[in-house]
């Protein structure tokens, strides 16, 4: 499981396995690959490359489990948090063929590395994921409708060559203080009964 940073870690990792298997791909161009918002697909596309856009987190309740991971002493944690988190590639260069050569290489990347591992999506901030851990990569739905729809918002109708993608059951963790990861839980306010009545009330 992860922690609240998880998010941001699967976004820098995608785009971070796409810009280590780019040099072997031959391009004769400078290649970019960055994790953009709304405002900077606007107003600072990219000359060649691959954008990343996170369009929406989603809380998986189908497999939201009823109690956390269980601690030294037989306690239980907080709810665990799964996220599918459902983000746009989008593949850049001055010319079409540019643009299809990229695309075309991009997807057979990421079909062929459909789990990225926890060394790759701890690369931005260590510890996020445990060693053991890895997120699962796959094409998601989206309609044609829906993805016109989506650029009309995000750049006033200027469409760019885009394919939807998932990051399936990313899990959360709560924040847990150090007393909490060793089983106990702190008192958020200590109360004390004396004869049947509460002590300061």
């Amino acid at each position: 499981m992860a922690d609240f940073r998880a998010v941001s870690a699967v976004c820098e990792a995608v785009v971070g396995l796409l810009r280590s298997e780019s040099a072997a791909a031959g391009f004769d161009h400078e290649m970019q690959f960055r994790v953009l918002t709304a405002r900077q697909l606007k107003e600072e596309p990219l000359n060649a490359g691959v954008s990343l856009f996170l369009y929406r987190v989603y809380i998986d309740g189908t497999h939201r489990l009823p109690a956390g991971r269980p601690g030294p002493h037989g306690s239980t944690g907080n709810h665990q948090l799964p996220l599918d988190l459902h983000f746009l590639l989008s593949f850049w260069g001055r010319e079409a063929s540019l643009q299809h050569r990229v695309a075309g290489w991009a997807m057979r990347v990421l079909e062929d590395y459909p789990l990225i591992p926890a060394g790759l999506l701890n690369r931005v901030a260590a510890d996020v994921f445990r060693p053991e851990e890895s997120v699962e990569i796959s094409p998601a739905e989206l309609s044609t409708e829906d993805l016109l729809r989506l650029w009309e918002n995000l750049a006033q109708n200027e469409y760019h060559l885009s394919v939807p993608y998932q990051a399936r059951a990313v899990w959360v963790e709560p924040v847990e203080s150090v007393d909490e990861a060793a089983g106990e839980r702190p008192l958020v306010q200590e109360r004390r009964f004396r004869a049947g009545v509460l002590e300061g009330a």
